[in-house]
């Protein structure tokens, strides 16, 4: 059974928590977010916002291997299920995500990497003055779709580079969102298969930086409210040869499940 809501719900949610006009192509906001953030938040706009991207980690991984996601929901208390889009590729996708367009809007139908021209969450954020940055790994989707735009990208050629320079950012506190982007789990597991030791090794690795960067959020930011998120953009599947793939239409491709937590501040 495919879950009920399309990822295309999410970016108008988005928007719409953090008090900003929605991009112009988005669809109808996802309200399991929305009034999650209204009621944590007490009807306060959040001024910080922290997305983590893990690539290709499908709900049914999630849910099949929940210990090696414990990290991630000890910092989190929503879970979101969302249908992606097809082709439930990372550019396809992640197109959907920050645009709240289905991929013949946007523009991107195919594994291809071309900057979006259609207004997103980004551009969203950055007319209402948000201070906003992306950090990923050369040549990914994330690197490369949203370019052109008033925001600071850290391109980096190693997961322990963007780690490092997403810890930075958040000591720093000069950013109204940040956002990473981590491949490792979907490379590997494309080699090894998603249920290999190796991807389940990056799994835990992805589950257990996201919550080196909640407790880092939790002391450094105190004096804002933070809406934080572990959410991918597509789910996997084994194929011939112990190896994995993405981009059917089939459950496995398309189910995911993001995590959420409101932040309060707790200080003036």
């Amino acid at each position: 059974m495919y879950n009920e809501k399309s990822l295309d719900t999410l970016c108008a949610a988005l928007a719409e928590v953090m008090g900003v006009e929605r991009p112009a192509e988005a669809n109808e906001p996802n309200e399991l977010l929305v009034n999650y953030a209204k009621e944590k938040f007490e009807g306060r706009t959040p001024d910080r916002m922290f997305m983590f991207n893990p690539d290709a980690i499908a709900q049914w991984v999630y849910e099949k291997y929940p210990q090696l996601c414990a990290e991630a929901k000890k910092w989190t208390e929503l879970e979101v299920p969302f249908c992606t889009v097809m082709p439930s590729v990372t550019p396809v996708c992640f197109g959907t995500f920050y645009t709240g367009a289905q991929p013949a809007v946007h523009g991107i139908q195919k594994y291809a990497k071309p900057v979006i021209k259609i207004d997103t969450l980004f551009d969203a954020l950055i007319r209402a003055g948000k201070r906003v940055a992306i950090i990923a790994e050369n040549h990914c989707s994330m690197a490369a779709i949203f370019l052109e735009r008033e925001m600071d990208y850290f391109i980096y050629d190693t997961i322990e580079e963007i780690n490092a320079k997403a810890a930075e950012l958040i000591i720093k506190d000069e950013y109204d969102v940040i956002v990473v982007y981590d491949g490792n789990y979907d490379s590997i597991m494309h080699k090894h298969g998603p249920e290999s030791i190796e991807a389940l090794g990056e799994l835990r690795a992805n589950s257990e930086a996201f919550a080196m960067f909640c407790a880092m959020i939790d002391t450094h930011w105190k004096h804002h409210d933070t809406l934080v998120g572990f959410a991918m953009d597509h789910g996997c599947h084994e194929i011939d040869g112990g190896c994995g793939a993405h981009g059917l239409d089939m459950e496995e491709d398309l189910n995911i499940v993001h995590l959420y937590k409101a932040y309060p501040k707790t200080l003036a």
